[in-house]
């Protein structure tokens, strides 16, 4: 991100006191020390604890059981499953598991005694990522019953013989299905049945036969496997490609459910829509499809002769009679993302991403709505995105939601926004979102009192922004994105006067997203890389008015661009091995690289203020010598709790904003000129 574009005079007008109080250490209730007042010798850094960043119960799955609805948290910690009591509306209970970040799946066995959870990880290793909790004793804290080879567990199905079939990835291997048996406690692998797949999302299971769905979610393009659905028959111990023929070209298959003697499939879109496709269970080879509506088709739930799912911005109905979708009629507030939709009594419970459950009516629309936190759920710090910061606020971003923090009062307002917004600017007082998954850019003005709202779309399947900048000679908000599912990135842009958009596909290549973004005279820096840390990263100098490349150079990194920003006519650049280069623009020629593994390594944010670059690792903050382009330490050990990336930004006053653990941190430094 670069620096936000706020003359003095705004901030005086629109949060004056608040860049006071900012100023001398007063925003979080902090007495200021002597050194922070006016005519005072600074001191070299100063930090302020500004408190947790995030606050909210962040969830990612949902599952009804009796009358309890089973809850996964996301990006908190300790991850935990608490139970939402739907006739009273109250959480009575929940537990905490030894391992993980989050947990996308659930599933409970046919006598509604155990409870199956599958965890998110950090990295791969020894730990468990697979839990069970016995609903007879919700005193009772679940316990580990092993892992699966693969890092992360993304879907649970449990066959109505008991035994639990588990799908994930994030391994450098493709995925494999995982079966566990409760009589022996053994976890074994089945096999791999597409080694070209990325990742798998989906199973679901008989007596006799496994669904496995997969394919390329993260890290397409590049030869990686598109959509594919097998059935493994647990008798011959053998899989059979089943997926439907009009899926083949999408990305992969979303979910998977059992409705009577049907197998409910989605896919993922991407260039195209979802689909839906009902399948025989006695022989996959035949089935129904028909074209959803929107890129998302998840959680199937069957009332009568209508099977729900959500999409991307609501509910969908499925006819199995007629083969046919149709949107669901809704009354009420927004639904945001989706992680469970089940029916009890002829209504279905949504379990929204905002941090409420929603009964609603199918037949009318009518909702109700809880809210968690009011109901017991706890609200702890979450792990973060992007932050962004002017005009006396200072912005962070979550799961579902939006800190705002006034740096006049300290008070913290929540605001309610789709997916998660990876990175941000401010500009003139207003805040501008890229935000995941595909949802173009966002932007909250807090001086006109309307909400946050999309002010700009672009093609879903560059689906994941990943560096904010402004160019203040063409006033433009620029963004750069990663396509998840084909591969490459692409600019995206903006014009706050005028509304008017553009987008630029594969800037740098057909191969390399685009990670990194910064300004300079009305040119846009781009830099490139592949989802992993090996990799050419090109450096390409792009016009974002016309769409044209200027001239390109690589850097010679051997690995892809973490970030990057400009400081007088130099271009410095991070790269994910934990090196930095410096470009001399008017020359269009490498005239620095050094070894940062000491401060740096893997993602990093760079942001310019007062007069140098400053960088923020996992680990650490550091700036470099305007002069000599060495690197020092600011802050060590800043270890900050992200949850895609680190990032970093400053104010108009010169104050830089971070994390350190959970915490948001303002940091006062002066480099020395």
């Amino acid at each position: 991100m670069e620096k936000s574009n706020i003359s003095r005079r705004s901030v005086l007008q629109v949060g004056g006191a608040a860049s006071l109080a900012a100023a001398i250490g007063l925003a979080a209730g902090q007495p200021a020390s002597a050194s922070t007042f006016l005519g005072s010798k600074p001191k070299a850094t100063e930090i302020l604890d500004l408190g947790p960043a995030v606050v909210q119960f962040s969830l990612m799955s949902g599952l009804l059981v009796g009358d309890v609805l089973y809850i996964g948290s996301r990006n908190l910690d300790p991850v935990r499953i608490i139970a939402f009591h739907v006739p009273t509306g109250k959480v009575i209970g929940q537990t905490e598991l030894t391992n993980g970040h989050s947990i996308q799946t659930l599933a409970a066995d046919a006598s509604g005694r155990y409870l199956y959870a599958g965890v998110l990880q950090k990295s791969t290793g020894v730990l468990p990522n697979l839990f069970r909790w016995d609903l007879n004793s919700l005193a009772t804290k679940a316990t580990a019953i092993g892992r699966i080879g693969d890092r992360d567990v993304r879907d649970l199905s449990v066959a109505p013989n008991g035994r639990l079939y588990i799908v994930g990835g994030g391994s450098p291997t493709a995925p494999a299905l995982w079966e566990f048996d409760p009589a022996s406690s053994q976890i074994t692998s089945l096999g791999i049945p597409d080694p070209g797949a990325t990742l798998a999302r989906a199973v679901a299971a008989t007596d006799s036969t496994i669904f496995f769905g997969a394919g390329s979610t993260l890290n397409g393009g590049s030869g990686a496997s598109r959509a594919c659905l097998f059935a493994y028959d647990r008798a011959t111990k053998t899989f059979t490609n089943v997926t439907p023929a009009e899926m083949l070209k999408d990305p992969s298959i979303r979910d998977l459910g059992i409705v009577g003697d049907k197998l409910m499939v989605s896919s993922a879109g991407s260039l195209e829509n979802s689909k839906i496709a009902a399948v025989n269970l006695s022989n996959p080879t035949t089935y129904v499809q028909a074209l959803s509506e929107g890129k998302t088709a998840k959680n199937f739930a069957a009332i009568g002769d209508k099977v729900y799912f959500a999409n991307e911005t609501g509910l969908v109905a499925y006819s199995l009679s007629a083969n046919a979708i149709s949107a669901m009629p809704y009354q009420g507030p927004s639904l945001g993302e989706i992680w469970g939709v089940d029916a009890k009594g002829g209504k279905l419970l949504v379990t929204s991403g905002y941090g409420f459950v929603a009964e609603i009516d199918p037949a009318t629309g009518s909702t109700k709505t809880t809210d968690l936190g009011e109901a017991g759920a706890p609200s702890d710090p979450q792990s973060v995105m992007g932050i962004a910061a002017g005009a006396g606020y200072v912005y962070v971003g979550g799961n579902g939601v939006i800190a705002r923090r006034s740096l006049r009062t300290g008070q913290v307002n929540n605001m309610s926004a789709p997916g998660e917004a990876k990175d941000a600017i401010v500009v003139d007082g207003a805040l501008y979102t890229g935000q995941y998954s595909g949802q173009g850019i966002w932007s909250y003005d807090p001086r006109n009192g309307k909400p946050i709202t999309q002010v700009a779309d672009f093609p879903k399947e560059q689906n994941r922004p990943l560096d904010v900048c402004w160019d203040e000679t063409n006033n433009l908000v620029l963004v750069v994105t990663q396509a998840d599912t084909e591969g490459g990135g692409s600019l995206w842009t903006y014009d706050p006067r005028t509304g008017k958009k553009g987008f630029f596909v594969n800037p740098v290549d057909e191969v390399q997203l685009v990670r990194a973004v910064a300004s300079r005279d009305g040119v846009a820096y781009l830099g490139g890389g592949l989802p992993d840390l090996g990799g050419q990263g090109t450096v390409v100098a792009f016009d974002p008015v016309n769409g044209k490349e200027l001239w390109r150079i690589d850097p010679g990194q051997n690995s892809g661009v973490a970030a990057l920003a400009v400081q007088g006519k130099y271009l410095y650049g991070v790269s994910r091995k934990g090196s930095v280069f410096v470009i001399d623009l008017p020359q269009r020629k490498v005239v620095h690289q050094a070894d940062i593994t000491s401060v740096s390594y893997g993602f990093a944010a760079l942001v310019t203020n007062r007069g140098a670059v400053y960088g923020v690792s996992n680990t650490h903050v550091f700036r470099f010598d305007p002069k000599t382009f060495e690197v020092a330490t600011v802050v060590a050990d800043i270890d900050g709790a992200w949850y895609s990336g680190s990032h970093i930004n400053n104010d108009e006053d010169g104050y830089l904003y971070t994390m350190r653990g959970r915490n948001l941190v303002r940091i006062n430094d002066h480099p020395r000129r």
